[in-house]
């Protein structure tokens, strides 16, 4: 029903009462006991028809909201003074020296681009492009969006609580025994990443070409691609420790012998990952263990995998978020709430110009560095389930 037809139902409604007060109100102005009840009644369908109306009004307002223009265009000129100022590597006069620096072989350098200067030499890269190519890396691999991303300046320990303190019955008057609650610690450090790249000098000498773009993709991918594997498998030597590393990553919770991937096998590495981490939990798997993922059902002989239905959200497996990835093992599988893998971003990203070694070859060499680190700060967190061979994963 319409909100037209709701308020015209209303007043129908209204003039039926007021028509009813007319013909039966005595002379006294009363309403005999049975008259009152049905009067009653009719003021209760009168509230019921209001909050009716109120709701299809509500709806209206929603529409017309939602129906607006999400932006207007911009008819005047800005005014400077509305604009807040941008500083340091922020400001466009630091992002159109630096591009100009890159271009001329860091020949044209201007005093704005000493603020950003490198410690190890080089220049940072401009504040607004430092965060894009973060959405990009996070774009490229799934931990940086499953983990959670914090900024260290230096070497940070991470506190932990390794043995709980536990409750214990005492009779009245007993004696309490004490407890001891210990406490571990991980530590976040920051490992080099470096990605090395060649450009055209026609490209740099083309400025309506989208240089930034260009590099921010190549650069983007290249890290994001390397900082995916060691965030998965890496040791902890000369870069993060991943979540399937033996010693550091998640507990071992599931050895699976069978030919494949059974319904068995998923459910004892849901339930061996504690009830609290449940809650936030998703799978981690290899792309080809999917395979045999998606012919399993349940006993209602239901797929227990289920395909997404909105775009850009992953597949759901007992109803569980499912990623996967080329680097993830092929006899592993992880389950967990993986925002207990800290990621250590140090500092910014800087950038190296190398003009004159690929010069006979007209060509011009970047070299963009980042400082990182990654580790399980809680290993019970994130269990595995493990096959035997490589083969029985379902590959």
């Amino acid at each position: 029903m319409t909100l037209n037809e709701m308020l015209e139902k209303r007043a129908k409604h209204w003039d039926s009462m007021k028509g009813f007060l007319n013909s039966h109100t005595t002379e006294k102005g009363t309403l005999s006991a049975e008259d009152d009840a049905t009067y009653a009644k009719m003021e209760a369908e009168l509230e019921d028809i209001n909050k009716a109306v109120k709701r299809l009004e509500q709806q209206e307002r929603i529409d017309a909201e939602l129906a607006k223009p999400t932006s207007s265009p911009i008819l005047t000129t800005p005014s400077a003074k509305n604009a807040p100022e941008k500083t340091g590597r922020a400001s466009n006069e630091y992002k159109a020296a630096f591009f100009n620096a890159v271009r001329s072989n860091f020949r044209a350098i201007e005093n704005v681009l000493q603020e950003g200067v490198a410690a190890d030499g080089g220049y940072l890269v401009p504040d607004e492009w430092d965060k894009n190519l973060v959405k990009a890396l996070e774009g490229e691999n799934i931990m940086r969006m499953l983990g959670t991303i914090v900024t260290t300046s230096g070497e940070r320990k991470i506190p932990f609580l390794a043995e709980k303190p536990v409750a214990a019955w005492t009779d009245e008057g007993g004696k309490i025994d004490f407890g001891e609650a210990k406490f571990g610690e991980v530590i976040l450090d920051a490992h080099k990443l470096t990605v090395a790249v060649k450009v055209s000098e026609e490209l740099l000498q083309d400025n309506a070409y989208n240089l930034e773009g260009e590099l921010m993709d190549s650069f983007a991918s290249a890290i994001g691609n390397a900082e995916e594997e060691k965030f998965l498998n890496g040791d902890g030597v000369k870069g993060p420790t991943g979540i399937f590393d033996t010693a550091k990553g998640g507990t071992l919770a599931v050895t699976a012998a069978g030919k494949s991937v059974d319904s068995d096998n998923i459910l004892d590495l849901i339930y061996a990952l504690k009830r609290p981490y449940r809650k936030n939990a998703s799978l981690i798997m290899n792309d080809m263990s999917v395979a045999a993922l998606r012919k399993l059902k349940d006993g209602s002989g239901a797929f227990m995998w289920q395909p997404s239905m909105i775009a850009g959200e992953p597949d759901t497996l007992m109803g569980y978020k499912l990623y996967t990835s080329t680097d993830a093992p092929k006899d592993k599988i992880a389950f967990g709430d993986f925002r207990y893998y800290k990621i250590g971003d140090r500092g910014t990203r800087s950038i190296k110009r190398l003009g004159e070694r690929f010069a006979d070859e007209g060509m011009v060499g970047f070299i963009m560095q980042q400082r990182v680190d990654g580790i399980l700060v809680l290993r019970e967190a994130v269990q595995i389930l493990k096959f035997t061979s490589a083969e029985k994963s379902g590959t």
